[in-house]
């Protein structure tokens, strides 16, 4: 049997629960591991380089990356946080005066792992098919929605240039520099089922169709998804078309209009739900990296820790 050290002892003998205890704890049971480790377990090592240390566990260092999603830690900062924060440690498995704490070289070697093999993909939909098995993700019908994720602007670096896989996208009266996270949500749930990252510049109309599954009934939509096209094929096909109708050139929206986009803004409101998570709870508003790749493979891994966030009480009363 492991001996626990002092600082384990008081931790778990400490009379109050913080947020981040609560958080972890649930987080901690509705993450279905072992399928994600089944995912990412054939391209993970099994022995060290020769001469050198043997890999730490595959579910410690799952459950490490998690931590860096829901706490928006860089490399190194992640392993700072394992030292400092009993909490984080014992939620990945890990006792400091037994077990070595890995670096930050480990850690990023790790993600580079996932990125370079597209897991988080695969991750993504892994979550995806657990919530369905589990009643939380439905079908019927689909919400489109995109969001910005800033870029940094700088052009401090070698090249002495901006990222050239992101770029310039208006909304409103305002400009933004960097990408698109786009999603497709369930309409009953309000939970993601498929996604995709493009360059700020793509309109979301251009993705819509990736977005919508092929069993949906209704599709729903902010006004930056009009296409009359789209639409007469939609009722053609008994689609309840649910995209909100813009107003023409000189013209305003009638009363009827407009009643039917409060309608159905009321229903198309649920995927901010899911913006909410990604940007307040997990403190994505920045890409952290340059090129859409590695943000990409970053994005999809929010979304599938977002699901699960989102559906955790459903999903423990389960």
């Amino acid at each position: 049997m492991d001996q626990l050290s002092f600082a384990s002892l008081d931790f778990a003998a400490k009379k109050k629960r913080t947020k981040r205890d609560v958080f972890l704890a649930e987080m901690a049971a509705v993450v279905p591991w072992a399928a994600l480790e089944a995912v990412i377990a054939q391209h993970y090592p099994k022995i060290g380089p020769k001469g050198g240390r043997r890999p730490f566990p595959l579910a410690v260092m799952v459950r490490i990356y998690c931590l860096q999603q829901w706490y928006n830690l860089s490399d190194p900062g992640a392993e700072e946080a394992l030292y400092d924060m009993q909490s984080m440690r014992a939620f990945a498995g890990l006792e400091l005066g037994r077990d070595a704490i890995p670096d930050e070289t480990t850690i990023l070697n790790f993600r580079h792992l996932l990125e370079r093999h597209d897991l988080t993909k695969a991750v993504f939909a892994v979550v995806a098919e657990h919530l369905e098995a589990r009643g939380a993700l439905l079908r019927g019908g689909t919400i489109v929605d995109a969001t910005l994720i800033a870029a940094s602007p700088s052009t401090k670096n070698e090249a002495r240039t901006r990222d050239p896989e992101m770029s310039q996208s208006k909304k409103g009266n305002q400009w933004y520099f960097g990408m698109k996270a786009h999603v497709g949500v369930d309409v009953h749930s309000g939970l993601v089922h498929t996604a995709g990252v493009t360059t700020g510049s793509v309109h979301d109309a251009r993705v819509m169709d990736n977005l919508i599954r092929e069993d949906d009934r209704a599709v729903f939509g902010d006004k930056g998804y009009v296409n009359e096209k789209k639409k007469r094929a939609a009722r053609a096909a008994g689609v309840l078309w649910a995209v909100k109708d813009q107003r023409k050139p000189g013209r305003q929206l009638s009363s009827s209009q407009k009643k039917r986009n409060r309608k159905h803004g009321a229903i198309r409101a649920k995927v901010e739900h899911v913006f909410r998570v990604l940007k307040c709870q997990f403190g994505y508003r920045r890409a952290r990296y340059r090129g859409i790749a590695k943000n990409g493979a970053q994005v999809f891994t929010l979304l599938a820790l977002a699901n699960l966030f989102l559906a955790r009480r459903r999903l423990a009363s389960a």
